[in-house]
């Protein structure tokens, strides 16, 4: 017998989740979320979705911070929508850079939706991938999820109703 399968939002970070600042956000007192983020997380819940992020964080192979200073801002991102009532998924996220390294998780490709599609037995055509840059919406279609494009810093409050 075959189990049931899930279904998620996946979510860009930068400029869908916090704020993007046109420069790299590792530093805590450099997060800030966008307007409308927890009240659409909630939602999302409601509605059964898994809330997986998923972000490139090229910073950390040009040398810019470390990986462990991105998951210490993960784990401040999970710790405030926790204490708001929502509990984040996962966070997958790529740390190379295409001039330092070749890889085929950094969005555009779909390598972490592929991963999370398979740990997490989703139905593609059940998931949403919510973005603000091209990358995000071809990573999503690649994967077979269905896309959302906003703009960045825009509230997830005008999606909700797209996310059914």
């Amino acid at each position: 017998m075959q189990s049931e399968k899930n279904k998620a939002v996946f979510l860009d970070r930068d400029g869908v989740i916090n704020q993007e600042r046109g420069e790299y956000t590792w530093l805590l007192e450099d997060f800030k979320l966008n307007d409308g983020l927890i009240e659409a997380l909630k939602v999302f819940r409601k509605k059964k979705y898994l809330l997986i992020v998923i972000s490139n964080q090229s910073g950390i192979s040009k040398g810019v911070y470390k990986k462990e200073d991105a998951e210490y801002l993960h784990l401040h991102l999970s710790r405030i929508v926790r204490n708001q009532g929502v509990d984040l998924t996962e966070i997958y996220y790529c740390p190379h850079h295409p001039d330092i390294s070749k890889c085929i998780c950094r969005k555009p490709d779909s390598l972490l939706l592929e991963k999370a599609l398979a740990r997490f037995n989703l139905d593609a055509g059940q998931c949403y991938f919510i973005g603000d840059a091209d990358r995000d919406i071809e990573a999503g279609r690649k994967a077979g999820v269905r896309t959302i494009k906003i703009e960045p810093n825009s509230s997830l409050r005008d999606v909700i109703h797209l996310v059914d």
